[in-house]
């Protein structure tokens, strides 16, 4: 079964479709990245997922049955949710922060505590930093924190919406292995927004390609970088090639050749 699946989907801001017709089923147990230009429809179609917005057509279904709007804080029990900025809130410490969730849903001290030192242990945030507040830390370690929230009640499904746009390059990258290693120890549905082609390479097991709220092609990377679907796709992957090109040597076989026939 698809964990996630769009039928028919349109949302539109002002009169104008953000996304239109939308048919999608996203694979279970991997990382889905979706990318795109700006202003494509990519964070909307990652709103949809947890009901942060309604589609005006067409219907999101999660686990088989559609998403019912009257009872949202049940679907985002199973949806950990993590974006740019890290939302924390300032006046909690990193610990308060992390097991706010699991605290409102009135789980056991002791299990919190573990569970909390467990994804700190993850991410390798030390334990000593479970007092501090975000202000006293640094932009990948608010980072490490907020996907600690995000997973504190094991969700079947973690959405991540540019969650790693702000980090410097260094931190970024140690962010993507930590990432990696993650997903291997704890196998989940992940749908990522990136507007970074290497990103949705080095991390996406499945990719979502957008243009102006329509999905122009989707599938596995090595799939869509072998047969481009349309004009644009192509020209969308060779206008970041240059900054990829060791990426698809190495993890895929595909040179530049391919993109210039």
């Amino acid at each position: 079964m698809h964990p996630i699946i769009f039928e028919e989907v349109s949302k539109f801001y002002n009169g104008k479709p953000a996304l239109k017709d939308v048919n999608l089923s996203l694979p279970s147990d991997c990382t889905t990245a979706i990318i795109g230009p700006s202003g494509s429809g990519k964070s909307t179609l990652l709103q949809l997922i947890n009901g942060l917005l309604i589609p005006d057509h067409g219907q999101v279904l999660v686990y088989g049955k559609p998403i019912d709007y009257s009872c949202l804080p049940k679907l985002r029990r199973h949806i950990g949710y993590a974006v740019q900025g890290t939302g924390l809130f300032p006046h909690l410490t990193v610990e308060q922060n992390i097991t706010l969730l699991a605290r409102l849903m009135k789980w056991d001290k002791q299990q919190i505590e573990k569970r909390a030192r467990e994804l700190m242990d993850l991410v390798n945030l030390p334990h000593s930093y479970r007092k501090r507040y975000p202000h006293e830390l640094s932009g990948g370690e608010q980072q490490r924190v907020g996907l600690c929230r995000a997973m504190m009640l094991n969700p079947k499904i973690f959405l991540l919406d540019e969650p790693f746009g702000a980090l410097d390059p260094i931190t970024r990258s140690e962010i993507h292995q930590e990432f990696v290693k993650l997903q291997k120890l704890e196998a989940r549905t992940i749908v990522m927004v990136t507007h970074d082609l290497k990103e949705a390479l080095k991390l996406g097991d499945f990719l979502v390609i957008l243009n102006q709220g329509k999905v122009e092609q989707c599938g596995k990377p090595q799939e869509i970088l072998q047969n481009p679907a349309s004009e644009f796709v192509k020209n969308f992957l060779h206008s970041q090639l240059e900054d990829v090109s060791l990426i698809l040597k190495k993890h895929f076989n595909v040179s530049q050749t391919l993109f210039e026939k």
